[in-house]
């Protein structure tokens, strides 16, 4: 599939998942990023995202979707073995994920995203749904040009 086709069909998964209750925004990136990018990323990176939503655990601090980006980054990039130094490539990806999102919307904290909001509302709902996409969008953008940018140098 072609790469913008194909990031474009993780956005909408990931959109679809939460937009019909099968998972939080966190959960709902995680699930796209696997199906559509790595299906043999073990279902347990899913249930690692389970505690995100809401702003970290209901917390309403940094926004689910980003933590859900993040997630995906570390899985296909992050290390395994202290003092491994790939770990600065993740902090730098992990980075570019929240900037983006911090430069479109000013902040990462759930608490501010949502003010005057009533969680229960279509309101609010919507808006997760498309930071949701965003993120999924921008996190499968990244693992793209990393993964084929990483194969280009081998």
């Amino acid at each position: 599939m072609e790469e913008k086709k194909l990031v474009q069909k993780v956005k909408e998964d990931a959109e679809n998942l939460f937009r019909e209750g099968k998972f939080y925004c966190s959960e709902a990136i995680v699930s796209s990023i696997r199906t559509n990018l790595d299906p043999d990323m073990p279902e347990s990176m899913i249930a690692a995202a389970s505690g995100f939503p809401i702003g970290i655990g209901k917390s309403k601090c940094v926004c689910g979707a980003v933590s859900g980006g993040i997630i995906s980054l570390g899985y296909f990039f992050g290390r395994t073995k202290g003092a491994d130094s790939k770990v600065d490539r993740t902090l730098a990806l992990a980075n570019e994920l929240q900037e983006s999102f911090r430069s479109n919307h000013k902040v990462l904290c759930c608490k501010i995203l949502t003010k005057g909001m009533d969680m229960s509302s279509g309101e609010h709902k919507n808006q997760c749904v498309s930071f949701t996409g965003e993120i999924a969008e921008k996190a499968a953008e990244i693992i793209l040009r990393e993964l084929n940018h990483s194969e280009s140098h081998e």
